[in-house]
């Protein structure tokens, strides 16, 4: 899912009841054993989560059913945002707006920031060379970085997510690696100590040398993250099951990247078969098997959403695949404490 299709969109929770009781003591250790570390990774499982569309004042509500439907409350809470000035009045260059902080009471955030202006002109659009030269600390990064110290308890923050399509538009890659890194220096230098640094890529393969050269570093990344879907006829890339999806990516990662840092599958999911209704049900029910075999995986966030084009719509499209997703994350690898 490319940046483009996301305009401004916040997935946000409300409270309902969380299966605190995580997996099975006798297979995987005592509750106290399977809190989540220092770098919010669950010990015992993975999270769960999901991008859910809604407008600007139904945040809640829009969560409130999607948690109805799937049966359960969501672990992750994911935005995203653009580097417009924070101190206007536009939600979408505001990391943490109040609803943010609402619902981060009660579940964990991952703020995905772009290096763009939604709507901006062309000379509003915010460069890496720019952001690693300094010249939006003051109005920006600065700003943005105070608000996360202030907020206080830990967050996901990832910087350009899907950073391998960006280029030549954002710049080369060695001057996106410049950009995180800076930002993340400037966010230690003012004494932010609650961001969890997530770097999240497409994982196509077909970007595997734009990867490599535009990862910052395991000093600077603390979890990878990569966005890989069924597409089907969106595509046009065949029928792919959800292992199918994965399993590449997966090893491509620990090979080329990083063999340790935790996975997050950031965005996943499927479109449907028109001819086979079933089949949607079917790709999720494979979710909590493969992924239980893929090695650091430890977040799963589904895409509940549509691409731009015609035959890709991801959401899910039929009662038959919400009963799916629902058995899929009602699995107790799923289920871990937040606490």
């Amino acid at each position: 899912m490319t940046s483009a299709t996301v305009v401004s969109a916040v997935l946000v929770g409300v409270l309902a009841l969380r299966d605190a009781s995580g997996p099975d003591p006798g297979a995987a250790g005592s509750k106290a054993d399977c809190r989540p570390t220092a770098l919010l990774e669950p010990p015992c499982g993975a999270w769960f989560g999901a991008f859910v569309p809604h407008e600007r004042d139904d945040l809640p509500e829009k969560v409130r059913a999607y948690e109805k439907r799937v049966g359960r409350e969501l672990d992750i809470v994911y935005t995203y945002h653009d580097m417009s000035l924070p101190e206007g009045t536009r939600r979408e260059g505001q990391l943490l707006t109040p609803e943010e902080q609402r619902v981060g009471e009660d579940h964990l955030l991952l703020l995905s920031w772009e290096s763009k202006w939604w709507g901006g002109t062309k000379e509003q659009q915010p460069t890496w060379k720019q952001i690693a030269s300094g010249e939006l600390d003051k109005t920006v990064i600065d700003v943005q970085a105070r608000r996360i110290k202030d907020y206080g308890k830990k967050v996901f923050l990832s910087f350009d997510l899907e950073m391998d399509t960006r280029t030549p538009a954002n710049g080369t890659p060695a001057e996106y690696v410049k950009a995180y890194r800076h930002i993340h220096d400037r966010f230690r230098e003012l004494g932010v100590d609650n961001v969890v640094w997530t770097w999240i890529t497409t994982g196509y393969l077909d970007h595997a040398e734009e990867m490599k050269r535009m990862y910052p570093g395991d000093e600077y990344v603390d979890w990878i993250g990569y966005n890989q879907y069924n597409y089907y006829h969106c595509h046009n890339t065949g029928w792919l099951t959800f292992a199918q999806t994965q399993h590449s990516v997966h090893d491509w990662i620990r090979a080329n990247i990083s063999d340790d840092k935790p996975l997050m599958l950031s965005e996943f999911g499927t479109a449907a078969d028109p001819a086979r209704p079933q089949r949607q049900a079917e790709w999720y029910a494979q979710v909590p098997g493969v992924l239980k075999g893929l090695d650091g995986v430890k977040a799963a966030l589904q895409w509940n959403y549509r691409d731009p084009g015609p035959h890709c719509n991801l959401a899910l499209a039929n009662d038959a695949a919400w009963k799916s997703l629902r058995k899929a994350v009602a699995d107790p690898y799923f289920n871990q404490p937040l606490k």
